[in-house]
């Protein structure tokens, strides 16, 4: 196992260099010009040049990118360009937290919902149940998450005002946890529908071919009580599917992460993204990429370490 887990580090190195590359070639070669919301419009053309020439800009694209790269693998991110003398580091130290919480929160919530509903819809095939699980699965993977967002900000946000419209808390009130998660609520909510339903899918389709094998009717057999039978000698195999596929949703809750932030002004890298690029701010756009693309690199290898503990017949 240590092998492999330092293997697939070691894959991970020209994966993220590729990432970069089509990162720093995109932001390029995209219309506009950063120092365009940077300069005064009546500034010399002189000193504009001068501080185009201060940003490194008037170098060629692969030497910019060199640059870059060179001070990245020393943790160096550089500084922001909108906003001067601010470190890039430590604008994403500031607004991470925020978007690991959310993830967390939509995480916990989207396994807590589908793995229980999948097994009790495939238990319960073609029941009353089991159709209005499956119908509400559909809905939630073909409704896309910022129309839900929308939808729950006006009903639950302004026509009933039980949930604030936006932020991570209430402004210029004392830390409060309860007030963290009040805040918290719609957004993981949003963020985890999609996964969620498809999680649902995946654990029925898994629990009806799981539930059909011999060693299901042979502990039944042995006069295991249902509930061991389905949880403890079923569950533990369909889950193998299960956490291949949760492995590959976690690039998406990122990427959902992106859109629910800027709808509830959640204040995480998802919505200093969107902010950067719009400022064609390149240092925090190339950090973030950097950032987003590592964590989902590391989560699809701990789905791969996760799979080998549920099943202890694959080895690496």
């Amino acid at each position: 196992m240590t092998t492999y887990i330092i293997r697939r580090l070691i894959m991970t190195i020209p994966i993220l260099l590729g990432i970069t590359i089509l990162t720093f070639a995109i932001m390029h070669l995209a219309p506009g010009d950063p120092t365009s919301l940077m300069i005064d419009p009546s500034i010399s053309p002189e000193d504009r040049e001068k501080m185009i020439e201060n940003l490194g800009l008037n170098d060629p694209v692969h030497i910019q990118y060199a640059k870059w790269l060179g001070r990245m693998v020393q943790g160096d991110f550089g500084t922001s360009f909108i906003r001067k003398g601010t470190s890039v580091s430590e604008m994403i130290m500031n607004r991470l937290p925020n978007t690991l919480i959310l993830m967390t929160a939509s995480t916990i919530l989207a396994i807590i919902v589908a793995i229980p509903f999948g097994v009790v819809s495939a238990t319960r095939q073609y029941t009353k149940l089991d159709y209005s699980v499956t119908v509400a699965s559909f809905l939630g993977l073909a409704t896309p998450n910022f129309w839900i967002g929308l939808i729950l900000l006006m009903l639950f946000a302004l026509k009933i005002p039980i949930f604030p419209t936006g932020g991570a808390e209430t402004l210029n009130a004392e830390f409060s946890i309860l007030d963290r998660l009040h805040h918290l609520i719609l957004p993981a909510f949003v963020l985890a529908t999609a996964d969620m339903a498809g999680l649902t899918r995946y654990t029925r389709s898994s629990m009806l071919e799981v539930v059909k094998q011999d060693y299901m009717r042979t502990a039944r057999a042995k006069g295991f009580k249902e509930w061991t039978v389905i949880y403890q000698h079923g569950l533990r195999n369909a889950l193998i599917p299960v956490i291949t596929i949760f492995g590959l949703m976690l690039p998406t809750f990122f990427g959902g992460s992106v859109v629910v932030e800027m709808i509830f002004n959640w204040p995480g890298i998802g919505k200093l993204f969107i902010d950067s690029v719009f400022q064609r701010d390149y240092p925090v756009i190339m950090a973030i990429t950097v950032i987003s693309a590592t964590m989902v690199v590391i989560g699809n290898l701990i789905a791969d370490i996760c799979y080998a503990i549920v099943d202890p017949r694959i080895e690496y």
